[in-house]
């Protein structure tokens, strides 16, 4: 097995992909193996998210871009979209600073609808605080789904009473504006679907999938998926 720095190594040795997103799946599950409520897999899992945001830095990743909280949890049991929204926000004021300090620009994408005000304003402060940062780009889904995403934008182009629109113009009225699509997409925890995550920018994406519950997600996992989609020969629909 080759040590975390022998993977950095072999990941440096190729183009890196500009752009990841990831599903991070299994808090859940993690949780009910050890016999442990769910919040506490969500919150073991924001470890994982820290680790995976150091090594993306390290690395030198363009853009990466997480699934924290999507507009189907909505329909979770007793409180826990609540707790997770919660989860989210506190982790967010204990994290800037050091977000900050290592070069980090942190967004928001999804949907503003339902959201604490609270919540919003700090969303706000951290991108107004970190936005002329240089390194790496963190996008962080919440409330996000990609159908919604999709209508929201067709609505902005009914306001706007446009006729025709190309591609490249539609992907201007999308949360991620100005962000180039993912080229990777990994989703952990053995489930083998898309949940409604970024379903317009993913049309050419690399998927990878993987057993391994979030919270057991290691930098060196992550790795291993870049070496795996390095060594992919990506076609686009030619030859």
């Amino acid at each position: 097995m080759k040590s975390k720095q022998e993977l950095i190594k072999a990941v440096k040795e190729h183009p890196l992909p500009r752009h990841i997103a990831i599903i991070m799946d299994g808090n859940g599950r993690w949780a009910k193996k050890k016999n442990l409520p769910r919040l506490k897999g969500h919150q073991v899992g924001t470890r994982a998210v820290k680790k995976i945001v150091q090594i993306s830095g390290e690395i030198g990743l363009p853009y990466l871009t997480i699934y924290a909280f999507s507009t189907e949890n909505w329909r979770r049991p007793n409180d826990e979209p609540k707790a997770v929204l919660s989860l989210i926000e506190r982790t967010l004021m204990k994290e800037i600073k050091e977000l900050d300090e290592n070069d980090v620009i942190i967004q928001f994408i999804g949907s503003r609808n339902g959201l604490p005000a609270s919540m919003l304003k700090k969303m706000d402060n951290a991108y107004e605080m970190t936005k002329d940062n240089t390194g790496l780009h963190l996008l962080v889904a919440v409330n996000y789904g990609g159908r919604m995403e999709i209508i929201e934008g067709i609505n902005k182009l009914l306001k706007e009473k446009k006729d025709t629109i190309s591609l490249d113009e539609f992907a201007n009225y999308l949360y991620t504006k100005g962000i180039p699509d993912p080229d990777l997409l990994i989703r952990t925890s053995g489930e083998l679907r898309l949940s409604n995550y970024l379903i317009w920018q993913i049309a050419y994406s690399e998927l990878y999938f993987t057993d391994i519950l979030w919270p057991d997600f290691s930098q060196e996992e992550f790795l291993k998926a870049i070496l795996d989609f390095q060594n992919r020969s990506r076609r686009f629909g030619g030859v």
